[in-house]
């Protein structure tokens, strides 16, 4: 192997999809159990390797050297070998959350800090935060000093970050804090970038808090570890260049909207032309019941269709790159909205009322009945989306041609 990623769980890693995009070398990620660390570091059959939970601190012993910044945060991420066979550790994880921090906008100078989580990636928050000018920092553990039992004292805290996996998938929705509390805060960090937008963020969001995800911090420490695996320094274009490239092909996009508005005819094109997956959450509600949608409207009841949408909601806005037709009615529950925006851009498609279809839509039983429903769930599809398309045109082409000009993922 020449290079690659060790860590105890590494399923659903980007890694080797960063670095083959920084580089041409064979990247590798290699699941080790804790029994099965110390024989791998030993025989050091690698080149280079990227180093994540729960090894950074474990595989220190093993090196002959530590970079002046790995011994500063006290954990290492990347690891080389020399000719003779000796392991040299360094930290790229530090510059990474640098760009990462700076990339947001957010700054650390005279901010009391809250960092959630002791672990690896907290010893580098840790240390970025100190030398760049905070105020105080103080780590929130389950046992610590500080703990989510007596949080309560840092509620006038600035900056919170989140190191813990809390929130990563697919224990997507969790959330450690209720972020309304901190009362002085202007800036959340949380070092996941699966999902995209964890529980935490959408709280900073909805908040208007300026807050990041962890994958312009992965990007960057990728390609610090790469300078130091081959020797060859690359310009800090290429960090926004992968980190943009990543977004676009992992982020999904919803198309919502009034039932009959086109979403399911325009998703099927949309996908087509961006080479990706489509999934319609009413096919999918009608295949996990086994019966069609008028069907469990009668059978069950509206309070049984949308805990079914519900669900929907919550297993597709987990997945990736998808082109996803909702429902008329899944914006009415905030639930889904937070499903559904973790990983993507929501389009709101619109068309004329008088243009609406009815076949087959339980609650639109005629024009008036329809009017109706807009009226109850226009304010819904316009908290809910980020852009708006008309689907007024001749050819639905049109609508696909509008959303790909402005959609910014």
């Amino acid at each position: 192997m020449e290079y690659g990623l060790i860590g105890e769980s590494l399923k659903h890693s980007y890694s080797k999809e960063i670095h083959n995009k920084l580089s041409d070398y064979d990247y590798r990620i290699i699941n080790l159990s804790k029994d099965e660390f110390d024989g791998f570091i030993g025989e050091h059959d690698f080149k280079g390797i990227n180093v994540t939970i729960p090894y950074k601190i474990r595989v220190m012993p093993f090196c002959a050297t530590l970079s002046e910044r790995a011994k500063r945060v006290g954990s290492v991420n990347t690891v080389t070998v020399d000719s003779t066979g000796k392991l040299h550790g360094y930290n790229t994880d530090y510059g990474g959350f640098v760009y990462m921090a700076e990339r947001a906008g957010i700054s650390f100078e005279n901010k009391n800090v809250v960092i959630l989580g002791s672990g690896g990636t907290s010893l580098t928050a840790q240390a970025v935060t100190e030398d760049h000018g905070a105020k105080n920092t103080v780590v929130v553990s389950r046992t610590g000093k500080y703990n989510y039992g007596n949080i309560s004292k840092l509620y006038d805290y600035d900056i919170i970050i989140n190191t813990t996996p809390v929130g990563m998938y697919p224990k997507n929705g969790e959330n450690l804090i209720d972020l309304t509390k901190f009362v002085n805060c202007c800036g959340v960090i949380d070092v996941i970038y699966n999902p995209l937008y964890t529980a935490l963020l959408q709280s900073a969001q909805r908040m208007n808090i300026p807050c990041t995800n962890g994958l312009s911090m992965l990007v960057a420490q990728a390609k610090f570890a790469r300078e130091i695996f081959t020797g060859i320094e690359t310009d800090d274009s290429e960090i926004e260049r992968v980190y943009k490239e990543m977004t676009n092909e992992f982020s999904n996009i919803v198309l919502v909207g009034m039932p009959g508005s086109g979403k399911t005819t325009v998703g099927k094109m949309l996908a087509k032309k961006m080479n990706r997956r489509f999934a319609d959450m009413d096919a999918y509600i009608e295949e996990k019941c086994g019966m069609t949608i008028p069907d469990i409207f009668a059978k069950h009841g509206e309070d049984y269709f949308r805990d079914a949408e519900s669900e929907a909601a919550a297993q597709l806005g987990k997945e990736h790159g998808l082109v996803i037709a909702t429902g008329g009615g899944a914006v009415i529950r905030e639930i889904n909205k937070n499903s559904l925006r973790q990983n993507g851009k929501t389009v709101w498609l619109k068309r004329d009322i008088e243009r609406l279809s009815m076949n087959g839509r339980p609650l639109s039983k005629d024009i008036e009945a329809v009017r109706k429903l807009f009226c109850e769930r226009e304010k819904y599809y316009s908290q809910f989306s980020d852009i708006c398309v008309d689907n007024n045109g001749k050819s639905p082409d049109i609508a696909v041609k509008k959303i790909l000009e402005e959609i910014q993922i």
